[in-house]
């Protein structure tokens, strides 16, 4: 596989798998062309991945005994047609505790497309609520992480790519392997030492494994890396499979060039407040529930009312024309919001997947698009180049310049999905303002301040686990984040009625600001950006500033509804102030809090020499979060680090590659400034 500028595997469109389907007496099944070999056994596919991988891995019995609070976790090579997981997922529910969780991690290197999917298991009528489930979130065929939630008790993360480089960039460990794919003849490219290799570097001592062959490449692999291997009896028409374990995998973090980004120690966390109800905060509090964790959330006024507060607002990215850290993470979390809003509102009230028109509006912006398309093969279902009569038929007015077009991308309801997600079972909302939070002597977190509501300041202190600060810039109050950069951006964004006979945008078109399609009969537009400034009084200049900004991106539509009798001025204009968080370097906060004072005296040989990297993990604040500097693309940032900041608190493999959840860290500032000798102990 190619590599990206920044070191991690091309971000593209994953290959799709091309099939043959053929018939026989069992049925039509799949047939790969590339490996010329079937996916399952012509005979009875199923009993061969009950046999091969369920029983082989002892899962029934391991289903039954399961009583961690965090998920048991699979790992397969090869997802193919998805029956694997779905046999897993089936012997989960009908074995498992009721309060027990499955996560699985399953590689691909081509995927099939949504209709060879449903095609291929067509043929199992008990697991077809389960097929439907995964095939409603499909993913688009990118290369990277893509986390599927299935059901409240299950989760798959899709890793699009090369097995062994997928695996190799896991942050998680796994109980029980399926290890899968076209037989080692039809697939040498995959059956590599560096395949075996990460499976052990991802293993948790006693980790089982499963295969269907015995292949000599496979046996001389396994043992290499740690496992032990038995032969065992296999399935119909094969008389030998291999089973085994890993006892002590490798002690191999693959972080000793930046140990600061090591996760801290799993600690409990039955109860987990979070500081803050805007959309960082309530997506956290709805991920956390879901996992069956008592979850407080707090703020001193309503869910969605600060900078998450907009009745509308834009869900869409700007990725970079050479790939980054950034943009992949940016591009991940718009294509999880996809999956989470529709999973969350199926009947598409508070969000719209209407596309976004990012228009080329100037020279530069025109240039910066097509690097960004020669650089990115991404699939069309995600981002395509439009010309200006493509972007003018797509938008339902008359534009001047194409740009690229968002086909799933569109608007939500911040305020509305706030209000939503702080209703979630499993969570209280509390209305109070937070002083301090102070740590408990026997481990925990007391948060104390007041009450707010109704003129009643009566004092407040709660006890809880583990705490999630997602405040926006006021996070900064806390002593613990102190020194953080957090940056306060007014913003305001104005509304206009708008007759239902008007023309108006039918996509959410953006260029240096962005316009939104009617809402209620309500045009929104903006929004102004003001860094350093966190009044949110509502301004006519900044009302003025976003009349000229929509002219600007919609050339002559002011006067188009000047002549349609529906004239846009600032004494008809309704509107809102907010603000906003953001980080020096545009990308959010998203993981522990370090201990400041330790990194500073842990790390100060840095600025000195910064390959004389000390051999210490990372000190944080234990059980302390946080969640902010989403800025003004919180839409598509905000739910996948509330899944990131779930998943490492509840000890459960991420949904990003290892290097962007360091992209996230919030040490990730204070290194730098180290390096650079701007702070010193």
């Amino acid at each position: 596989m190619t590599s990206s500028p920044d070191g991690l595997p091309a971000l593209t469109a994953a290959t799709t798998a091309e099939l043959d389907w053929r018939e026989d007496d069992s049925g039509i099944s799949p047939h790969s062309r590339a490996f010329d070999d079937v996916y399952f056994s012509r005979h009875d596919g199923r009993a061969e991945t009950e046999h091969v991988f369920i029983a082989a891995n002892r899962l029934p019995q391991r289903f039954a005994a399961w009583h961690e609070q965090r998920p048991f976790v699979i790992g397969e090579t090869g997802f193919g047609t998805g029956l694997n997981v779905l046999c897993a997922w089936h012997s989960f529910e009908a074995l498992a505790p009721p309060g027990a969780r499955l996560h699985i991690v399953s590689t691909e290197r081509y995927p099939m497309s949504a209709e060879d999917l449903t095609r291929a298991l067509a043929g199992q009528p008990d697991l077809a609520d389960k097929a439907a489930a995964l095939i409603r979130q499909w993913p688009a065929a990118v290369t990277g992480v893509h986390r599927l939630v299935l059901s409240p008790r299950v989760i798959l993360d899709l890793h699009l790519g090369d097995s062994s480089e997928r695996l190799a960039l896991l942050d998680g460990l796994v109980d029980a392997w399926f290890l899968d794919g076209f037989a080692p003849s039809k697939n040498p490219e995959m059956w590599q030492p560096a395949l075996f290799a990460a499976m052990a570097a991802h293993s948790r001592p006693g980790a089982t494994f499963a295969t269907f062959t015995c292949a000599g490449i496979v046996k001389r692999g396994l043992k290499a890396a740690g496992f032990t291997w038995r032969k065992v009896p296999g399935h119909g028409r094969k008389r030998e499979m291999l089973a085994g374990e890993i006892d002590t995998p490798p002690d191999d973090t693959g972080r000793r060039h930046t140990p600061w980004f090591l996760p801290p120690e799993a600690r409990p966390c039955r109860r987990v407040a979070i500081v803050g109800a805007g959309i960082a905060g309530c997506s956290a509090a709805e991920a956390l529930a879901r996992r069956g964790v008592e979850v407080t959330l707090i703020d001193a006024s309503r869910p969605g009312s600060g900078g998450s507060g907009n009745v509308q607002g834009a869900l869409y990215v700007k990725l970079a024309a050479d790939t980054n850290h950034q943009s992949r993470v940016y591009l991940g979390g718009l294509l999880y919001s996809q999956r989470w809003l529709a999973r969350l509102d199926p009947e598409q009230r508070l969000w719209s997947p209407c596309g976004v028109l990012q228009l080329g509006a100037n020279e530069r912006e025109a240039r910066r698009q097509r690097r960004f398309l020669d650089h990115h093969g991404l699939p069309h279902t995600v981002v395509r180049g439009i010309d200006a009569d493509e972007a003018s038929s797509l938008a339902g007015l008359s534009l001047p310049h194409g740009g690229l077009y968002y086909p799933l991308a569109g608007w939500a309801r911040p305020r509305e999905l706030c209000e939503q997600l702080a209703r979630t079972p499993g969570v209280t909302f509390v209305q109070a303002s937070i002083d301090s939070i102070e740590p408990l002597e026997d481990g925990g977190w007391r948060l104390v301040g007041s009450h707010a509501p109704k003129g009643d300041h009566s004092s407040v202190a709660i006890e809880v686990d583990q705490v999630i600060v997602a405040a926006a810039y006021r996070s900064a109050d806390f002593s613990q984040v102190t020194g953080l950069p957090l940056q306060a951006v007014r913003g305001q964004v104005s509304r206009a009625p708008l007759a239902l006979e008007a023309p108006a945008p039918k996509r959410v078109v953006c260029a240096g600001g962005y316009v939104a399609p009617p809402l209620d009969g309500v045009l929104t537009f903006g929004a102004t950006f003001a860094p350093g400034r966190s009044d949110n009084d509502t301004l006519d200049e900044d009302h003025q500033a976003n009349l000229e900004e929509l002219d600007r991106t919609l050339p002559g539509y002011l006067d188009q509804l000047r002549q349609a009798g529906h004239p846009l001025a600032i004494e008809n204009l309704d509107g809102r102030g907010g603000v906003r968080c953001a980080s020096p370097d545009k990308t959010p906060y998203a993981g522990p809090l370090p201990d400041q004072p330790a990194w500073l005296r842990d790390y100060a040989v840095l600025a000195k020499d910064a390959t004389r990297v000390p051999d210490v993990a990372g000190s944080h604040h234990p059980g302390l979060w946080i969640s902010a500097a989403h800025g003004s693309r919180g839409l598509a940032s905000a739910p996948l680090c509330a899944e990131l900041l779930a998943s490492r608190i509840c000890d459960e493999p991420l949904p990003l590659e290892a290097p962007l959840a360091d992209h996230l860290h919030p040490g990730r500032r204070l290194i730098r400034d180290i390096v650079q000798g701007k702070r010193q102990g």
